[in-house]
């Protein structure tokens, strides 16, 4: 792919998710916040896109470790989603929640902004949880079937939420909201970098929570960027 100042975000990181590690460097967000331009992005954060453009030069392409997903097919991408994205949510949720419950409890009178994190990453927890099982049960069968029906040229029967972009919206939505707080989050712990002499429970509640949202950053990507655009069209495809 040649990249120019025009090409989306969204659009390069989809050519090549390795790319994705040049603009998280620069702070610019590539999954929900991807649908900009380039030159729109280096100027909302003050970057050279001189020095940006030689940075992503250096990614080769294709590259050999890295999974080309824009190329798969819809109902394999929406099974990789579940048994790499989710389930890695659902087993580091009930992890950091631990941690973020003895770090509140045990630092939260010197380090105030622990008892909050408590308390967010509660709230998001719960959230992206009811979340995954919407797409689970709702959205991402009902893909299925517009693969299925696709291969073997049958038509679909109009689900009772009329469209897919209803459920996208949805979906796409709380996806936003989900990395607002987590930006939150980021913040309260400068970047996830535990104070001098921090406990080890303390270290490891930061390390888990940075890796928390590179994970969610990637995840995000792979239905905002690629599995929603594709099954919108495959719906029209379809004259639903």
């Amino acid at each position: 792919m040649n990249i120019t100042k025009e090409n989306t975000v969204a659009e390069v990181v989809t050519n090549n998710i390795r790319t994705a590690d040049v603009f998280k460097k620069h702070g610019i967000d590539f999954c929900c916040g991807g649908g900009i331009s380039i030159k729109k992005a280096c100027e909302k954060h003050n970057i050279s896109y001189t020095d940006l453009e030689k940075e992503l030069a250096t990614i080769n392409n294709p590259v050999s470790n890295a999974y080309n997903y824009d190329s798969w097919k819809l109902d394999f991408l929406i099974d990789h989603i579940e048994n790499i994205h989710h389930s890695y949510v659902q087993e580091s949720t009930q992890i950091i929640l631990q941690y973020a419950a003895k770090v509140a409890k045990v630092h939260g009178h010197h380090y105030t902004e622990v008892v909050e994190i408590n308390s967010l990453f509660n709230t998001v927890a719960k959230e992206l949880a009811s979340h995954m099982k919407k797409e689970e049960l709702i959205l991402f069968p009902f893909i299925k079937k517009l693969v299925k029906a696709d291969s073997e040229r049958e038509k679909v029967t109009i689900p009772h939420f009329g469209t897919v972009n209803n459920p996208i919206k949805m979906m796409e939505e709380e996806h936003e909201n989900a990395g607002d707080i987590l930006k939150e989050i980021k913040q309260l712990s400068n970047n996830y970098t535990p104070p001098k002499g921090a406990c080890n429970t303390f270290k490891a509640l930061y390390a888990k929570l940075e890796e928390f949202e590179n994970d969610l950053h990637q995840h995000i990507h792979l239905e905002n960027n690629i599995l929603f655009p594709k099954a919108i069209v495959l719906e029209q495809k379809n004259n639903i």
